[in-house]
């Protein structure tokens, strides 16, 4: 039985683009720029995979053709990354075609730890490719991040930087969240130091009154980097930022597939039912 969609509106614009479309607007005259997700994950069919991709090009004439200031996200296993990953990759490629054609940008999701190395390899191919029309994410909380985070910056890549829901095991990842936080920190610098525009995707508070402070110490320009939020959480917060001259972004998913979205930020870590309901009541 399908649950209702009341259960995850606050956190997911609409069940598809159209209805998705004030919320956006909305937040773009708020002077808040986005990125929308078509929700969905691990697809096993070619012919789904191969829907996906159409769904992901007319995201972007919809973009387009609506005046949205947005860019859009994807991941890699709703192009067929667990069917072939040749397959996907000229999915995904087919895709950067149309973004390059429209001077768009794809962020190129993280998913669990399994396919972190191939995502990143994807990447690498694509940004030689592509270059300033795509981007991937790094998840501080994984062990291996650090190396990561040296390479991909030393290529001049546009890295969002999050702390990570995944839930993985300690052998790989951080399990305190006071380690996670440091990692971020140290990532972070990284960053800001070598790339031209990082982006920080965070809703604690630490991290967000430790990245003003260390900027605004360093010297670093507000312009220089983004705060991302995710949809449904910290609007005000959002809209201080920008008021403040600070660069911000909001990731909007929408899609029938929310379920797996709206559970997971429940239950992939402990923190994340207390934040999602402490945050609700939170600007």
């Amino acid at each position: 039985m399908k649950l209702p969609f009341f259960l995850a509106k606050r956190f997911v614009a609409g069940e598809s683009f159209t209805e998705s479309i004030p919320k956006a607007k909305q937040l773009n005259n708020k002077d808040l720029k986005l990125t929308l997700d078509l929700l969905g994950e691990n697809v096993k069919d070619r012919q789904m995979a191969t829907d996906t991709v159409d769904s992901y090009i007319r995201l972007l004439e919809g973009i387009k053709e609506h005046g949205l200031i947005s860019s859009i996200s994807i991941k890699l296993t709703m192009m067929g990354l667990d069917i072939d990953h040749d397959f996907c990759r000229k999915k995904l490629f087919r895709l950067l075609d149309v973004a390059k054609e429209q001077d768009q940008f794809v962020r190129i999701d993280m998913e669990g730890s399994e396919n972190t190395q191939i995502t990143i390899d994807i990447f690498k191919e694509a940004f030689d490719k592509y270059g300033k029309h795509v981007g991937t994410v790094i998840q501080s909380m994984l062990l291996r991040s650090k190396d990561d985070i040296n390479e991909l910056a030393e290529m001049g890549a546009d890295i969002r930087l999050v702390k990570g829901a995944y839930k993985e095991p300690a052998k790989i990842a951080l399990q305190d969240m006071p380690a996670i936080r440091e990692a971020f920190k140290e990532q972070a610098k990284v960053l800001l130091e070598k790339t031209s525009f990082p982006r920080f995707g965070t809703h604690d508070d630490e991290l967000i009154d430790w990245l003003k402070s260390y900027t605004a110490e360093k010297g670093i320009s507000k312009d220089r980097f983004e705060f991302q939020m995710l949809y449904g959480l910290r609007e005000e917060t959002m809209v201080q930022l920008t008021d403040e001259s600070h660069r911000t972004r909001v990731y909007v998913p929408f899609g029938t597939d929310w379920f797996p979205y709206f559970t997971r930020r429940l239950m992939e870590r402990k923190e994340n039912i207390w934040f999602i309901f402490s945050t609700m009541f939170k600007k």
